[in-house]
């Protein structure tokens, strides 16, 4: 059975849940007010700003009313309804014990046994919407990558894939990028030599965080792709060695590209970007583009280099890697912020021809939990 009790001062109240004692301070039930003076109804913006709430804001009193919490604050003597359920999954007193590197639920760390399911979707039904878009994208944020076959084998295509979530970003590269073998080329990946797993373009800030990239073209001998889980990557360092693992978190890598005439796109990031909490939120890796390496102390080099060489040495490993050949009108999306991936090298007999694009995951996202929301919201009716 729920019960609130509210502390002596009037600071904070305590929901009983079940088992669970969850503490809400008053400021914060007070800033996270659902009511129309505090919240527009049509798309739940707050209409008042921190300073617009009492500082010295108390509860005067707390009840429980038909499955919700009815609070009262003081000064401004305004009663408040609170949803269970919503307090319950926004409750952030919470024991804050985890290990840095943890991951939020949803995201599953993969190894080459995702080889046997490839999470993959056909193009025409995810351009109808439905349950095969959403599991589509829910892939692509549970494994940050995912395959699409059966897609018109034609130039600009790779558009239509961006239309499904969200915008093509622009670059240097232009909206979009070829990728075939050149005579003089600017930059490795027209070549036709093979690429360790890399995530692409760390020497942007901030970096593009989602790549497309199509295939039109596919007759030469090789040239198969391979994704690595950098999540699975450096949490396997973690487990091996915690002081790589925290080394390469808590220095700065330098990134930089000048391969172009009137361009100089330079990054001071680490290779293992933590958030101030120790969720582990993204991963730079790339070989080709890492810049001289300035901001660790001499103290502690020589165990930086230890440590990022064995990260591409479990990067470089094939029990890490999921190995597809993308065939023309088939495409894959990757998280550039997680999965690195790569290429093995091609010959220079027959042709391949994949273009590529880059967006962003912000739109992914937001394309996902839209249309998870309104299937909750429409199964509540």
């Amino acid at each position: 059975m729920p019960s609130v009790t509210v502390s002596a001062e009037g600071d904070f109240l305590t929901l009983t849940l079940g088992t669970h004692c969850l503490r809400f301070h008053a400021i914060w039930l007070r800033d996270n007010s659902s009511d129309p003076e505090t919240r527009a109804p049509s798309n739940g913006q707050r209409l008042i700003a921190l300073r617009d709430i009492p500082a010295d804001t108390k509860i005067a009193e707390a009840g429980l009313e038909g499955g919700a919490l009815e609070v009262r604050f003081l000064p401004e003597d305004k009663t408040i309804s609170y949803d269970l359920a919503w307090l319950e999954a926004h409750a952030y007193d919470r024991a804050q014990d985890a290990a840095a590197g943890w991951l939020p639920a949803g995201v599953e760390p993969w190894d080459a046994g995702l080889m046997a399911a490839v999470p993959t979707g056909d193009f025409a039904a995810l351009e109808a919407g439905g349950p095969a878009l959403d599991d589509w994208l829910g892939a692509v944020v549970r494994y940050g990558f995912a395959k699409i076959v059966n897609a018109p084998v034609e130039e600009g295509a790779l558009f239509r894939v961006v239309d499904l979530f969200g915008h093509v970003r622009e670059t240097n590269y232009g909206r979009h990028f070829e990728v075939r073998t050149e005579v003089n080329p600017t930059n490795l990946a027209f070549t036709g030599l093979g690429l360790q797993a890399h995530t692409d373009n760390p020497y942007r800030d901030p970096v593009p965080t989602i790549q497309v990239l199509y295939c039109l073209e596919s007759s030469a001998a090789g040239g198969e792709n391979m994704v690595v889980d950098g999540f699975a990557a450096v949490l396997r360092l973690r487990e091996e060695n915690e002081a790589y693992f925290n080394v390469l978190a808590a220095h700065c890598a330098r990134f930089e590209y000048a391969g172009e005439e009137g361009v100089c796109l330079t990054s001071r990031r680490p290779m293992i970007e933590l958030a101030p909490d120790g969720e582990l939120i993204a991963v730079r890796f790339n070989n080709r583009s890492c810049a001289a390496i300035t901001d660790v102390p001499f103290d502690q080099m020589a165990l930086y280099y230890a440590a990022y060489r064995r990260l591409g040495e479990i990067i470089d490993d094939t029990a890490m890697e999921v190995t597809f050949r993308l065939n023309p009108g088939e495409a894959f999306v990757v998280d550039n912020t997680r999965v690195l991936h790569a290429r093995k090298g091609y010959s220079g007999e027959g042709t391949r021809w994949l273009q590529g694009c880059y967006a962003d995951k912000d739109g992914l996202r937001s394309a996902y939990d839209a249309r998870r929301r309104q299937k909750l919201a429409e199964a509540a009716e």
